[in-house]
């Protein structure tokens, strides 16, 4: 069995930050976290990359400049990447797309490139729960849930299968994930809009 997998879903058209398309939101500098600074999918991925062995980025095709700057940065911070010509249909055709990438990883990390913030000790101790015999594991900062999420290896047959802008809910709800305590705020800081980015 392999090892477990980080997957970076980067494939998002980020409509709700910028309408008009013009700015990409996951080229954004990312304001927390320890790659602040850094356009935002990248810190992401860096985060990804100092905890796991193995990250794969799931992105849109290079059809523009825009896109091929995205393919650019990911590869740089060490992304293997996934290209998802189904990405229109929602985050569960692009989370099955990259867990259809990795088949013989022992389970897999499933991050959202818009969270920049969190700590690789909070993705570790994820994998840690997966290590120990967990279906799913989830970090919780106090009472809040966050990401990102782990699925072990039992589970592929269920995550290829996805489709949708569902995510993982389905899947999360047949197996509730195993609570990951950290003191971790960035599990929680999700960057959807201009006004999430003035507040974080």
């Amino acid at each position: 069995m392999g090892e477990i997998v980080g997957i970076l879903l980067a494939a998002g058209s980020g409509s709700r930050f910028d309408p008009s398309g013009r700015r990409l939101k996951l080229l954004e500098p990312a304001p927390a976290g320890p790659h602040a600074g850094k356009p935002m999918a990248e810190a992401a991925a860096r985060n990804l990359r100092d905890a796991l062995a193995e990250v794969i980025a799931v992105v849109r095709p290079a059809g523009d400049a825009v896109q091929r700057r995205l393919h650019e940065v990911l590869a740089a911070a060490g992304c293997r990447l996934q290209i998802n010509d189904r990405a229109d249909e929602g985050m569960g055709a692009s989370l099955a797309c990259g867990v259809a990438a990795a088949p013989d990883a022992a389970g897999w990390i499933i991050a959202l490139a818009d969270m920049p913030a969190i700590e690789p000790d909070s993705i570790r101790a994820v994998a840690q729960a997966l290590r120990e015999g967990f279906d799913t594991a989830a970090p919780f900062c106090g009472e809040r849930r966050g990401h990102p999420v782990g699925f072990a290896r039992p589970l592929y047959p269920a995550l290829v299968a996805l489709r949708g802008d569902a995510g993982a809910r389905a899947v999360l709800a047949a197996h509730p994930p195993h609570r990951v305590d950290v003191a971790d705020p960035g599990v929680l800081l999700d960057l959807d809009t201009v006004e999430s980015f003035a507040r974080a």
